[in-house]
C-alpha cells in the first residue's frame, strides 16, 4: 500500500479570505485536527462544491498507484485500482516553494500548483522533511 506524504482531516474556517476572485474557483482556509497544519486551498467549486464548517479528509500523495510505485506522468486507462477510488476530488500539481520555519516556534510552509489551483500548507517544520522542489504530488480530498 501506497504511503501518503501527509494525511489529515480539516475544517473549512472561511471561504474566500481575500475576497471572491474567479467565478468557479473557491478559497478555502481551513486548519487541520491532527498535525494543527493551516491551509490555504483553491478549489474548483463548479465540479467540487464546499462550505464554510465542513470537514474533509486531505492526503497528499507523490503516486497514485496503490503499491506505491512512482508515477509515470502519463495517463494510463484501464481496470486498474488507485488510491484515487477512495476519494472525490483529485489534482496533480507540482511543488513550487518550500519555506523553512525559523526560531522555536517556527512554521514552515509549502506551495504547491494544480494547474493554477494554488495550495498553501503551513506548520511544524517536522511535517515537511519528505518534500522536495519541483516535487510532482497528488491532492486528493473526500468528505468526512
Amino acid at each position: 500500500m501506497a504511503e501518503f506524504l501527509f494525511e489529515d482531516i480539516f475544517k473549512i474556517d472561511r471561504l474566500n479570505p481575500d475576497g471572491k476572485k474567479f467565478d468557479k474557483v473557491t478559497r478555502i482556509e481551513a486548519k487541520s485536527e491532527k498535525f494543527d497544519m493551516f491551509m490555504h486551498l483553491d478549489v474548483g467549486t463548479d465540479v467540487y462544491p464546499m462550505n464554510e464548517g465542513e470537514k474533509f479528509s486531505m492526503a497528499l500523495s507523490s503516486t497514485l498507484n496503490e503499491d506505491g510505485t512512482p508515477d509515470t506522468g502519463y495517463y494510463t486507462p484501464g481496470n486498474r485500482k488507485t488510491l484515487a477510488d477512495n476519494y472525490e476530488y483529485v489534482m496533480q500539481g507540482k511543488l513550487y516553494r518550500i519555506a523553512e520555519g525559523s526560531g522555536h516556534h517556527g512554521k514552515a510552509e509549502i506551495d504547491a500548483s494544480f494547474g493554477g489551483l494554488l495550495m498553501m500548507l503551513k506548520g511544524d517544520p517536522s511535517y515537511f522533511k519528505k518534500y522536495e522542489l519541483d516535487q510532482r504530488l497528488f491532492l486528493l480530498i473526500r468528505k468526512v
